[in-house]
């Protein structure tokens, strides 16, 4: 999964229920969830390995001004014309250490990227501090597959978040067919961590994730 050139696969990408979102239903049911997970207010929100810009498209739609990144140039394209008009930068980069210099968000949005890291802890403690003080990361991943399962169980993934964050919520996904444009019998879950509003606690999380 992790050596897939994602260049070569923008092209198809959105023909996923879960990638594209053309289906009204499946379009529905993750901006009611993005509704839930995000800031209620209006705010900077980080799309991290963003694909084809479904989920920016979504928050850009429920007022957040949006920054993507993705590490394919072909994906930020597609991005790009996706969202063109709206309120919403793509950029090209790592999602482990995206390319936004001293700008921080209100909310780090990252839908099944994490598990593909080599090094997640890091990459959450570099992503902590990428927030302002009372933001939140929202974060969709999962286990998939029978065989050889691929992914990062809900357990370890809120035990990574433990020291970093405050409030930290599971919501199972893998029940709700409407996400996924059917059923689905693997392990899906979004984890919403809150950040305290401690500048110091800011602090302490961006200097350990250098």
């Amino acid at each position: 999964m992790t050596n897939v050139d994602w260049d070569a696969e923008a092209a198809s990408f959105d023909e996923e229920p879960d990638h594209g979102l053309r289906d009204p239903e499946v379009r529905r049911a993750w901006a009611g969830r993005l509704r839930d997970w995000l800031p209620g207010r209006a705010g900077d929100v980080l799309d991290l390995g963003c694909g084809t810009g479904s989920l920016s498209l979504l928050a850009s739609e429920q007022g957040h001004h949006v920054t993507g990144v993705d590490l394919s140039p072909a994906m930020v394209t597609l991005a790009r014309e996706k969202l063109a008009g709206r309120d919403a930068v793509f950029l090209v980069g790592d999602a482990a250490a995206p390319p936004v210099g001293e700008q921080r968000f209100d909310a780090v949005l990252v839908r099944h990227v994490l598990w593909a890291l080599s090094d997640p802890a890091r990459a959450l403690r570099h992503w902590r501090g990428l927030l302002r003080p009372g933001g939140r990361l929202v974060l969709v991943e999962g286990v998939w597959g029978s065989t050889e399962p691929v992914g990062i169980p809900a357990e370890r993934l809120t035990g990574l978040l433990a020291p970093i964050a405050g409030q930290v919520r599971v919501q199972r996904l893998s029940d709700d067919p409407l996400l996924w444009g059917g059923p689905v019998t693997d392990e899906r879950y979004a984890v919403v961590a809150e950040i305290g509003d401690s500048g110091q606690e800011g602090r302490e999380a961006a200097a350990a994730g250098q």
